[in-house]
């Protein structure tokens, strides 16, 4: 179904909590808008009919510069562990939320505009986003949601000539993101903090009601306890997804973690190209406290700080076994991944040790991880040109004929009537969002040029296909190409 914007249904369910939890605000107007970037394919999520971006009242209010009678715009108030160090208030300092779309299908979207102006909650802040960091997060939502991984969504990017000063001065520009909820661990922590439990109650109530309706019947001795765990779950699962597509989010403060195990907030994000277990994509992190490797550890750390802020909804015992289970959840998750990256479906006892060997063998060549990967999903060992194809990967080539002699002689033994071709590349991407791509099409558009942002989120919408004429986009950065680094304020 597709319906004009005015035809949505709205409804406005986190504004009718307590009013401790928001502040309501109206986004502050930019001056002449325009359309940067519609993605389609978020639409469709919404019932939206895509022809509703060419329309003035879609930029009107996807900017901030307009509003439909249904909303009511708040901002939402959090705290959180920020590199470690607890910050006592926080909350949407440069995000509205203008409310929920119910879809004909029953599904709920908040609709959020980021960079819509200050709130209260903006501190020192301008309450502004620049056109650089929209784009980053667009794109990179929408080839997280390509690689199969719980995200955000993008509906849109309108920009204006304001002005915006950070390292330099900039344009501002408005990102519409969508999530089913935008209610993160730091919303938990600060009523906590606050010694206020009839507010951390009454949001774990709304959350459950909302998004874990399965939990909503059981006693209360029972039901808190069991969304918990469920939470702990879906942010190690997440962690394992992140590992094995080599993503590094860079900012993995407690009010970056989604209740609903989200990819939330990308900022100084990056993937991997030369496969590092302590590559740090963010240039604010000297200590490297969000490193790629440590990204587990700070989930479970993360959730430890949420079962702290739930504390009494749930007893101590029933709280550390929910955490006792993270690791085992990572762990099982981790080795499904990899498996299928290596397309192995049976197991044998040598298994992780041919896992750690090619792992501490693409670190010691600075193998290309994604590279890697997908030349290794077309290896045939009947094939001396396949073989050929991944040795290519290193820099030294025999580097990998030992491991690719016990590879091969570890498929011979999988009894399979499946294609396992096929199935490694349904799961080993061609392309991912490297640093030096977003940046080209970031340069392109500061120069008013927008084509390339279409361009490069319909590659990595579908980043399992082989796209003849891209060939490019499916590697590290070209030669002369200044390596990007992107920071907190990315």
């Amino acid at each position: 179904m597709n319906l004009p914007l005015a035809s949505l249904r709205w409804d406005n369910s986190f504004a009718r909590l307590d009013e401790a939890f928001f502040q309501r605000v109206l986004p502050t107007p930019m001056p002449a808008p325009q359309l940067v970037a519609f993605n389609p394919d978020a639409a469709a999520l919404l019932g939206l009919d895509p022809a509703a971006a060419a329309t003035e009242e879609f930029v009107a209010v996807m900017s901030g510069n307009g509003r439909l009678a249904a909303m009511d715009p708040l901002a939402a108030i959090y705290a959180g562990h920020q590199f470690g160090v607890w910050v006592p208030e926080l909350g949407d300092g440069r995000a509205i939320l203008l409310g929920e779309i119910v879809t004909p299908q029953g599904s709920r979207w908040e609709l959020q505009l980021k960079g819509a102006g200050m709130t209260r909650f903006s501190r020192m802040g301008d309450g502004r986003a620049v056109l650089r960091s929209t784009i980053r997060e667009y794109l990179a939502s929408e080839a997280m949601a390509g690689l199969r991984i719980p995200t955000t969504r993008a509906l849109s990017i309108t920009g204006s000539s304001l002005p915006v000063y950070r390292e330099r001065a900039e344009t501002a520009a408005v990102l519409a993101r969508l999530a089913p909820s935008h209610v993160r661990f730091g919303s938990f922590e600060l009523f906590a903090a606050r010694r206020m439990p009839d507010q951390v109650k009454q949001l774990a109530d709304y959350v459950i009601t909302l998004h874990f309706p399965e939990f909503a019947e059981l006693p209360d001795e029972e039901r808190y306890a069991a969304w918990f765990r469920e939470v702990i779950d879906r942010t190690a699962r997440l962690m394992a997804q992140w590992t094995a597509v080599g993503f590094a989010h860079g900012v993995m403060n407690t009010d970056n973690m989604s209740i609903l195990g989200l990819t939330l907030d990308y900022g100084p994000y990056g993937w991997l190209d030369e496969y590092d277990p302590g590559f740090i994509c963010n240039h604010t992190d000297q200590t490297g406290r969000y490193a790629f490797d440590q990204q587990p550890r700070v989930g479970l750390w993360n959730c430890s700080r949420l079962g702290e802020a739930l504390f009494p909804l749930i007893a101590e015992q029933p709280a550390l076994a929910a955490l006792e289970s993270y690791r085992g959840t990572f762990e099982t998750t981790i080795d499904q991944l990899i498996r299928s990256k290596l397309g192995l479906r049976t197991t044998e006892a040598d298994d992780l040790a041919l896992q750690g060997e090619l792992f501490a063998l693409m670190h010691r060549e600075a193998i290309d991880y994604t590279r890697f990967f997908r030349a290794l999903s077309h290896f045939n060992p009947d094939d001396a040109r396949t073989r050929t194809a991944v040795e290519a990967e290193a820099a030294a080539p025999a580097a990998l004929t030992v491991w690719l002699d016990r590879y091969a002689d570890r498929l011979a033994r999988e009894v399979t009537t499946t294609d396992r071709q096929a199935q490694m590349l349904g799961v080993n991407p061609k392309f991912v969002l490297r640093n030096w791509v977003a940046q080209e099409v970031i340069e392109a558009a500061e120069r008013g040029e927008f084509a390339p942002i279409e361009a490069v989120r319909q590659l990595m919408a579908h980043p399992f296909e082989e796209h003849p004429g891209w060939e490019r986009y499916a590697g590290p950065a070209p030669a002369g190409v200044v390596p990007v680094e992107v920071s907190c304020s990315s």
